[in-house]
Parts: C-alpha cells; sequence; structure tokens
C-alpha cells in the first residue's frame, strides 16, 4: 500500500501543474504577462495558492514551465542512428511537425512576440529552454551523419537551420499571422519529404555527377 502512494500523490500534483500551466498560459495571452498575478492564476485553475506557489515561486518560472511543456515530447524519442540519412531525417521531420502543430507552440509564440519589447526575458528563455535543445539534437544528428560517412556536413548549424526552416515556414509560421491556417496532414507529408530529399540531395556524400563504377 505504501508504494501505491507516492504514486497517486505524483499523478494529483502533475494533474494540478498541468491544471496551472494551462491557466497560465490563457491568461497570458488573455491579459498580457504583466497584468497576469499568480494569485489569479491560482483561481483560474482552481488550485490553491499555496500550491501553486509550492511549485512555481515566481512568474519566470511558470513561464520556463509553459516553454518546457511546449516543447516537451521533442526530445523524449532516442535520435535515429546514423547510417540512413533519409529516414532519419524523415523521422526528425514527422516530430518536428507534429510539434509545431500542437496549439500550445502557437501560444507560446504569441506570448513572447506580444510581450517582447516589455519582457525580453520571457524571449530568452523560449530560445535557450525550448527552441536550442531542440536545434541542438537536430545538429547532432546531423554530425553522426556526416561522422558515418553518409553526408558531407561542413557546417551542422546552417543544414539544421535550413532543414527544419523549409518544415516551420511552411507548417507553423503562418499561424501566427493567420488564424484559420491549417495544413493538412497529406500537405505536412509533403512538405517534409520534399525537405528531406532536397537536404539529402545538397549533402550527398557522393560528388553530383561522380561515377559510382570502379
Amino acid at each position: 500500500m505504501s508504494s501505491v502512494l507516492p504514486t497517486y500523490h505524483q499523478r494529483v500534483a502533475e494533474e494540478k501543474r498541468a491544471l496551472i500551466v494551462t491557466a497560465a498560459t490563457a491568461l497570458f495571452l488573455e491579459l498580457g504577462y504583466d497584468r497576469t498575478s499568480l494569485a489569479r492564476i491560482a483561481e483560474r485553475s482552481g488550485v490553491s495558492r499555496a500550491t501553486l506557489f509550492k511549485q512555481f515561486p515566481s512568474k519566470a518560472a511558470l513561464f520556463d514551465a509553459i516553454v518546457t511543456e511546449s516543447w516537451s515530447h521533442a526530445d523524449e524519442e532516442d535520435p535515429p542512428p546514423a547510417g540512413n540519412v533519409v529516414d532519419g531525417l524523415s523521422a526528425i521531420g514527422r516530430r518536428y511537425a507534429d510539434l509545431l502543430s500542437r496549439p500550445q507552440m502557437t501560444d507560446l509564440f504569441r506570448i513572447v512576440i506580444a510581450e517582447l519589447p516589455r519582457f525580453p526575458e520571457l524571449a530568452h528563455a523560449q530560445f535557450s529552454h525550448g527552441k536550442m535543445p531542440y536545434f541542438e539534437s537536430v545538429r547532432r544528428y546531423l554530425l553522426a551523419e556526416h561522422e558515418a560517412g553518409t553526408v558531407r556536413v561542413e557546417d551542422a548549424d546552417l543544414a539544421a537551420t535550413q532543414f527544419l526552416g523549409m518544415i516551420s515556414n511552411y507548417v507553423f509560421w503562418p499561424t501566427l499571422l493567420v488564424p484559420d491556417w491549417k495544413v493538412s496532414a497529406v500537405r505536412v507529408a509533403q512538405v517534409v519529404d520534399e525537405a528531406v530529399r532536397t537536404v539529402a540531395a545538397r549533402y550527398s556524400a557522393t560528388e553530383p555527377g561522380a561515377s559510382t563504377k570502379k
């Protein structure tokens, strides 16, 4: 029985944490970061102030949690093994497109953009705790493929930027300006496939026009 209690309490704590993050995200969008107090978030989420302050002693800590939640599941899967750059980039690209399609991601960027003039630290938090860790995982994968000899990538930062940019420019960025922007699953798959083919061709380990005959 004693082994069950920690699991139960942990589940309750996680549920309350999710309620707080959801309420905070909605209020930041509705009222702005500055006008949203932790007390108001506690009221909206239905938890006590003591519970909220125990988990998040400041708005900055709460915003960091929103960033973490928005980018969560992005790095929970192991990166694809090196050896087949098409299969590997396809898996990464689909994962990235799914991540960008989540409403939490659009909400996060809207909060950051709206509050950037007064609270630039929010943008720094989003960049350092969300975007960069994911970007770094893609960069490391491309370097692993380079070391395996499947591609020739001299500038992994640039290659990762090119690949992720081809996907986000179609799947994500229009949603910030066009609220009803929708991309079908078929179209997303096509966008990812084209990005994979473009990067694989650009960084092929075989020189263009080189003969494979000995």
